[in-house]
């Protein structure tokens, strides 16, 4: 998911910003690339992100634009234009994700049963990284906060509220999920970039 305006930034291309090097989308991307689990790779894009839906081509990876509404409109739009089936969603700005994270929460979709799967962490532990979330949730009288991972049965988009695994994962660079000016620096200083 790399379409949407940034306002929190204060820029329209975020996932263009660099951490250590290199560009954020470009970071997922080679994730996505060297997982086993995954066979498919669509940038989903939108018009307030223009230069990012060249950079997705430029590195080979298809692209979708989407109505750029918001995350959840855009991700279901994706998924019904494609004729999707198991959807792993990713955001784009998530400099440090990890193979390992990426085929693990597969690997717990798959086990689960369930159409859904939301990655999570604990709200403590992703403040001890030094990160404000920006959505939180009780589950089972813990708060945890999404790291911007989703599995999704694309066939049962349209199902409502779907019953979802959460999938609590220890906090690690791997969920940084850079949504400000100062998650971007935080990031930077962790890399040294």
């Amino acid at each position: 998911m790399a379409g949407g305006r940034a306002s929190r930034m204060g820029l329209a291309e975020k996932p263009l910003l660099e951490v250590s090097g290199r560009t954020m989308l470009g970071r997922v991307i080679d994730v996505m690339e060297q997982s086993s689990s995954v066979n498919r790779i669509v940038v989903a894009t939108s018009t307030d992100t223009p230069a990012t839906t060249l950079e997705a081509e430029k590195l080979g990876v298809e692209t979708i634009v989407t109505p750029g509404v918001g995350f959840e409109e855009d991700m279901r739009f994706a998924i019904h234009k494609l004729t999707l089936h198991d959807v792993l969603v990713v955001s784009a700005d998530l400099p440090f994700l990890t193979v390992d994270v990426v085929e693990r929460a597969v690997q717990k979709y798959r086990s689960s049963g369930k159409p859904a799967l939301a990655v999570m962490t604990s709200l403590e532990a992703y403040k001890k990284l030094g990160f404000k979330p920006h959505y939180t949730f009780k589950v089972n009288e813990q708060d945890l906060t999404p790291v911007g991972i989703n599995i999704v049965d694309g066939r049962r988009i349209d199902d409502g509220e779907l019953d979802q695994t959460v999938f609590i994962i220890e906090p690690s660079d791997a969920l940084l999920n850079v949504n400000t000016p100062q998650e971007l620096e935080l990031a930077r200083r962790r890399r040294g970039a």
